[in-house]
């Protein structure tokens, strides 16, 4: 494991945590040149992900200081390898969570390439040549070609951008367990930088889509803002028991920890749950609720290549961006702390060309 090879030629502008001490600053790091399968992308927005403020504070005890974070990446190509064929200079084009894996296992060849035993990530990750990844709040990234997705010209690059993460996130587990059918009932727990998503992404498939939080403020924003059918308060008894059995495929995307029971009575019989969130300390999963229910509790991980792309063609489509608030790059600590606050609708996306004059 090393920062650099011989190979990292190009001197790069980005932003950095050098310690656990949750403080982004002005970072200057090398990148390699560009390879024969690599991309070479001009940085122009990348959005701020949760796992960017766990990564930063190190919470999960695995992050490879000096850190530059990022993984919703949206650029332009700048220049690409002699074995790149998919991929031209002036692309838009867009990196998510993967840079590197192992391209020879069962998953690699079934595009499933977050499962890899081998995977490595945009940033804290070790490449293919033993030097950490540094991710997107940068000005530029060289990317293996393998990693890297066209966006629609009909999507904005800024608010297309957390699809790299957060789209990905809740369109995987909806297409793998086929909540794909219209007129089903999908409930969303928790409104948030996945869930709003995951409510778009149901009502373009014509489900009917009901939000459980444990905030009641949010009904209106998500029945009027996102198109939500239905709003259920999770602490609400009365509501959460006048909903048992309402429910075909639920998408828990709450990030800290929580009782499953309550909710898996939502489900009908048979009925799916998919977490996608990532609390730092187990969930409650009470036994009755699965057995009286025959229900099913499952997991999921962003998604592979050929899914990620999949989606990005759909969100042209449908016309389906994240609702987000653009910050410069000297705002990327205050983002964070409000991120740590959930004060954010529902996704800070950095505006890396407004870094220049900061740095």
């Amino acid at each position: 494991m090393t920062e650099t090879t011989p190979n990292h030629t190009q001197t790069v502008n980005g932003w950095a945590a050098l310690e656990a001490n949750g403080k982004i600053t002005p970072f200057v790091f090398k990148r390699r040149k560009t390879g024969v399968d690599d991309v070479t992308i001009k940085i122009i927005y990348c959005g701020m992900c949760h796992t960017d403020l766990h990564h930063v504070r190190n919470d999960w005890g695995i992050t490879l200081y000096p850190l530059v974070p990022g993984h919703e990446i949206t650029g332009v190509v700048t220049e690409v390898g002699s074995n790149v064929s998919g991929f031209k200079v002036g692309d838009r084009v867009g990196v998510g969570c993967i840079a590197a894996s192992c391209l020879d296992c069962d998953y690699c060849r079934d595009s499933q390439e977050n499962y890899c035993d081998k995977v490595q990530f945009t940033y804290s990750g070790i490449f293919w040549d033993g030097s950490i990844t540094y991710g997107g709040y940068s000005e530029m990234l060289v990317a293996d070609k393998r990693y890297v997705v066209h966006i629609p010209d009909s999507l904005p690059m800024d608010a297309a951008a957390p699809l790299l993460c957060a789209g990905i996130t809740v369109f995987s587990p909806m297409k793998q367990h086929n909540m794909l059918q219209a007129g089903k009932r999908l409930g969303v727990v928790g409104l948030g930088g996945l869930g709003h998503v995951a409510v778009k992404f149901g009502k373009a498939f014509g489900l009917h889509v009901t939000v459980i939080s444990t905030s009641p403020h949010k009904e209106k924003e998500a029945k009027q803002r996102l198109g939500a059918d239905n709003f259920l308060v999770s602490t609400d008894l009365k509501q959460m028991q006048a909903g048992a059995r309402s429910l075909d495929y639920i998408i828990d995307t709450v990030a800290a920890k929580h009782s499953l029971g309550p909710i898996l009575e939502l489900l009908k019989v048979s009925g799916t749950m998919v977490l996608v969130g990532a609390p730092d300390k187990p969930v409650d999963l009470p036994s009755f609720p699965l057995i009286f229910g025959k229900r099913v509790v499952a997991g999921s991980l962003i998604g592979g290549m050929t899914e990620t792309q999949e989606m990005m063609n759909l969100c042209g489509e449908h016309n389906i961006t994240c609702d987000i608030e653009v910050v410069k790059p000297d705002y990327i600590n205050e983002a964070l702390d409000r991120l740590g606050r959930n004060d954010v609708k529902y996704r800070f996306v950095i505006d890396i060309a407004a870094g220049k004059s900061m740095l």
